[in-house]
């Protein structure tokens, strides 16, 4: 645990040294709901909010992560550090946990947002029920861009982070409620994993109880994802340092 943390720390720190991308990427999702969200009034201002806020933890963990990744793994540094005797869930344990802050904290501006233009507002509980659905539920999507990042070229990975990204949100009804998608978006929304993810997030907003699918679902994809990140990381081991 604590090669982990040492790790996590190491990764978040190295993040915050490039402002230039890092902010960005995390006042996106916070701009995206101003302009699209914030005007809106045919929808529950607490879920748009909820939803919202994992639109923002998608957008870290796609491009502050996946095209991170794929851009690092050409770098010296990352040459060096598979020289070390480090296991690979030891690195993707230590991503996720950064990955968690970086998307919380993108969620807060989502948050502080939606507060400042519209009616959305929380009674302390469902804020920690909020913040704790966040986390436990970027899991697999910390894996899911890990995979982006050891599967994609350097090249394609920024091309594939936009597709996953826009194609996962809007199926999944982060922009919007389920109630509000077209009907063929509707058909197959609760097939991806993000739908699963709005609605734990929803329920956390409505200070409903979560439904054990959704978690159970949620817990399918973080083995799934978790496992092609794995292969791609041995798959790019192989090819570079065999």
């Amino acid at each position: 645990m604590r090669l982990v943390l040492l790790h996590a720390r190491a990764s978040t720190l190295e993040l915050l040294r490039y402002p230039a991308f890092s902010i960005p990427t995390l006042a996106f999702p916070a701009l995206f709901f101003l302009l699209f969200a914030a005007p809106r009034s045919d929808a529950d201002p607490n879920l748009v909010l909820a939803s919202f806020a994992g639109f923002a933890v998608l957008a870290v963990a796609f491009f502050q992560f996946g095209v991170g990744i794929a851009a690092e793994r050409e770098s010296p540094w990352e040459r060096f550090v598979r020289t070390l005797p480090l296991r690979p869930r030891v690195r993707f344990a230590a991503r996720v946990l950064s990955e968690a802050a970086f998307g919380l904290g993108s969620a807060a501006l989502v948050a502080a947002t939606a507060l400042g233009t519209t009616d959305a507002s929380l009674r302390s509980s469902r804020w920690a029920a909020l913040g704790a659905a966040l986390a436990l539920g970027s899991v697999p999507f910390a894996l899911l861009g890990i995979a982006l990042g050891y599967w994609a070229s350097p090249r394609s990975a920024l091309p594939a982070a936009n597709v996953l990204y826009l194609v996962l949100s809007f199926v999944g009804a982060l922009w919007t409620t389920p109630a509000h998608l077209p009907p063929s978006i509707a058909s197959l929304s609760p097939f991806v994993p993000t739908r699963q993810f709005g609605n734990v997030l929803r329920a956390a907003a409505e200070g409903n109880a979560w439904r054990p699918r959704d978690w159970l679902l949620l817990l399918g994809w973080t083995a799934v994802f978790g496992l092609l990140a794995a292969w791609g990381y041995r798959r790019d081991e192989g090819r570079r340092y065999n």
